[in-house]
């Protein structure tokens, strides 16, 4: 169990029975009532944010989350497999259950898994990954705007925009929160 005084940015904590983490908190204190700390909260299973207050002294439940390393294996239409690297055990993950961090993986690439009660409930991906471009249009001569882009698909499926210059094969530098290009490899 935590106190309200653990409460913290990015403290895991279990409320009505979900798993949540701390995006902010605020203590406050009014005249003679006792204090209070108002939290902004992002459910980690569904991704929603919400306000709640705590009162001072109130007992708070720590969630039952793991977070294990694994490896990606391959996609199976709407379902990603992954094996656990400590007991190889195969483990089925359903593509909403990754809110789009799906199309960042590689075969054979190795993630941290949050599980929730034993079941998979998020991907930990590094904060960028290099990606070959295995589809783009080819850049036209005199296409030499500052700043110009074109889309280009890469080897998981998932398109991006990169600068003109870069060809099918090349790989490629992606931000994992934003999709952003960063830069050639």
């Amino acid at each position: 169990m935590y106190n309200t005084s653990d409460i913290r940015n990015g403290l895991k904590i279990e409320l009505d029975g979900y798993p949540y983490e701390v995006l902010n908190f605020e203590h406050s204190k009014v005249g003679r009532g006792g204090a209070h700390i108002k939290t902004k909260l992002r459910n980690l299973m569904t991704g929603a944010v919400m306000d709640h207050t705590f009162r001072s002294g109130e007992k708070i439940n720590k969630p039952d989350l793991m977070a294990k390393d694994m490896q990606f294996l391959y996609r199976d239409s709407d379902h990603f497999i992954f094996m656990d690297m400590e007991s190889y055990e195969q483990v089925e993950v359903d593509t909403d259950t990754l809110k789009g961090k799906g199309g960042f993986l590689t075969d054979g690439q190795e993630v941290k898994v949050l599980t929730y009660n034993g079941k998979v409930i998020d991907l930990q991906l590094a904060p960028s990954v290099v990606m070959r471009v295995a589809d783009t249009e080819p850049g036209l001569k005199g296409d030499t705007v500052s700043g110009a882009s074109k889309s280009a698909t890469l080897e998981s499926g998932i398109t991006i925009n990169v600068p003109l210059f870069i060809e099918p094969g090349e790989k490629v530098k992606v931000d994992t929160r934003s999709g952003e290009y960063l830069g050639r490899q």
